[in-house]
């Protein structure tokens, strides 16, 4: 769920921005949305089995967790795809640390880049 600025109470004793949740239905940003469709189209072409969305949590250290976007399922394979508008360096390390961690698996990012599709694999 992303967050979204709004301002603080004027009787808070916080001084500032808070952060609110903002509400999406299906619990996709639109970036996340864009790719789903994308592999709905690939699942009908049959070259992608299934995909689920926040399915999978994989651990990585005690208390340490990495929820990729998309876990999904190829004939001869499986991948999970991470869905970014921008990196922070914590989520590209949690990535890296999970292909590290889970060499079976496949592990791309998804990003636009000025409306251009840009992938990465760790």
């Amino acid at each position: 769920m992303g967050l979204c600025p709004i301002p603080a109470d004027p009787g808070s004793p916080v001084v500032g921005v808070q952060m609110k949740p903002i509400e999406r239905p299906n619990g996709m940003n639109k970036s996340e949305a864009s790719w789903a469709k994308q592999l709905e189209l690939e699942k009908r072409a049959g070259i992608v089995k299934d995909y689920l969305f926040e399915a999978v949590k994989l651990r990585l250290a005690d208390k340490t967790f990495y929820t990729p976007d998309f876990f999904v399922v190829y004939p001869d394979r499986f991948e999970c795809h991470e869905v970014k508008g921008f990196w922070r360096d914590d989520a590209r390390v949690k990535i890296k640390v999970a292909a590290s961690q889970y060499p079976w698996m496949r592990f791309k990012a998804v990003q636009w880049k000025g409306g251009k599709l840009v992938t990465e694999e760790f």
